[in-house]
């Protein structure tokens, strides 16, 4: 069997040297609909994800003018809902410069919430790696930082910004989805137990009825991530255009080059991003604050949305929030002309990891959240995410095959410490 370390370095080696000799010749046009359908299918899911934070934005926007238990919990499952097409975009991640420079501001983590607002005793009140580890930016008109004050006496988005990654020190995260799910629904105190964060709506409240204190600022902290978060998926939406930055340099570009850049995305999602750092990272430690949407106890869902957003990619087909289809060409068309067998090696590979993480989503809306199956001592729970991080471990070896198949230069696949070398993740 070959070491994990080497087989998540292999892909390095492989590519053209052990291509078949004879593969035949794709025409250009056959690559090129397979670089149009997949910027396609990227202005369509983030083009979701737009759509659907602008519904969280006038459900905040609500929630800010009748603070009350009715619009906090429409607030929450606006935001909830807002994840499903986003997550779907993450294949485009790795490969895309224009996506993985702008990534962290909308779905940076984990974060240091303290950051941002009160946090529990348990939290402690300083940090040897983030002076700005309880800053608390709703309480406080100015801090000091680096040897400077900033002014935060009005909370905005030029505020949020100037803060994301202070210090660059990247637990400081002050804008995107999860300073959003931080202000919605507060830590998640319970540990591996039952429950999620249970931020009180009073916190938004006017006058004598707010608690916590600073409601009217930590308001304006939510209205300006909210609204942040808008600008900057209007603005990825547009690089998909036509036109667009992010679709040009596909489309007129070297198509091989395109061809890879799927592949990236794909295997490097599949394998050191999602299998190692949000799974296995989290399952080796046992620590629910490894769980990559961990106020809300939403992660499973959010795992899940990535793995069938790899298939939509892979396949050239994603059915919109309204049910609508952008279908075209997928690369699995090319790769089925070069090698039947492999086309239908990953299809399953796909329609497993699918099926596995359909068995943690059920798991978790059934029977216990996604830190509760992490937790030690729970062999069954620890079980259903392994074979989730199994399958998606299994469907990368696929992809790097692929790449072979295909002719294209060799590529870089992420890779993370808990599965390429477990004992560094305990030093």
């Amino acid at each position: 069997m070959v070491p994990m370390m080497t087989w998540a370095k292999s892909i390095l080696m492989s590519g053209a040297a052990l291509a078949v000799a004879a593969l035949p010749a794709h025409a250009a046009a056959d690559k090129a609909a397979i670089l149009a359908t997949y910027a396609d299918v990227a202005h369509a899911m983030y083009g979701d994800a737009l759509s659907t934070a602008k519904e969280l934005q006038a459900a905040v926007d609500a929630l800010i003018a009748s603070p009350g238990e009715e619009t906090m919990n429409a607030a929450r499952a606006a935001w909830l809902a807002a994840r499903v097409p986003y997550q779907q975009t993450e294949g485009y991640r790795f490969g895309n410069a224009v996506v993985d420079d702008w990534e962290g501001k909308v779905n940076a983590w984990p974060l240091d919430e303290g950051l941002i607002d009160y946090v529990a005793e348990s939290y402690g009140t300083s940090s040897e790696d983030n002076p700005l580890y309880t800053a608390n930016i709703v309480a406080n008109a100015q801090i000091s930082f680096g040897g400077e004050t900033v002014d935060a006496s009005t909370i905005d988005k030029e505020l949020i910004q100037s803060l994301q990654e202070a210090g660059q020190i990247e637990a400081n995260v002050a804008t995107g989805y999860h300073a959003i799910e931080f202000l919605l629904w507060g830590q998640d105190l319970h540990g591996t137990e039952a429950g999620k964060g249970e931020r009180p709506w009073t916190d938004y409240a006017t006058g004598d009825a707010c608690t916590n204190g600073n409601c009217d600022r930590r308001a304006q902290y939510l209205k300006a991530a909210t609204d942040l978060m808008v600008d900057d998926l209007a603005w990825m939406t547009a690089q998909w255009a036509e036109g667009g930055e992010a679709r040009a340099g596909l489309v007129n570009g070297d198509p091989d080059a395109g061809l890879s850049t799927i592949l990236t995305g794909l295997g490097s999602l599949s394998y050191g991003e999602l299998a190692g750092e949000r799974m296995k990272l989290g399952l080796l430690l046992h620590d629910p604050e490894e769980e990559h949407d961990c106020f809300s106890d939403n992660t499973h869902n959010s795992h899940y949305y990535d793995i069938v957003g790899m298939q939509a990619i892979y396949l050239g087909s994603y059915t919109r929030v309204d049910g609508s289809k952008v279908e075209g060409t997928g690369i699995t068309a090319l790769v089925a002309e070069a090698d039947p067998a492999l086309d239908a090696e990953m299809r399953a590979k796909l329609d497993a990891t699918v099926a596995a993480a359909a068995a943690m989503k059920q798991r978790a809306e059934s029977t216990e959240a996604y830190d509760q199956m992490i937790g030690e001592g729970n062999d069954e729970g620890n079980a259903v995410v392994q074979a989730v991080i199994d399958a998606l471990t299994d469907q990368t070896r696929t992809i790097e095959k692929q790449v072979a198949a295909l002719g294209l230069q060799p590529i870089t696949i992420e890779g993370s410490d808990s599965l390429d070398d477990p004992a560094k993740v305990f030093e």
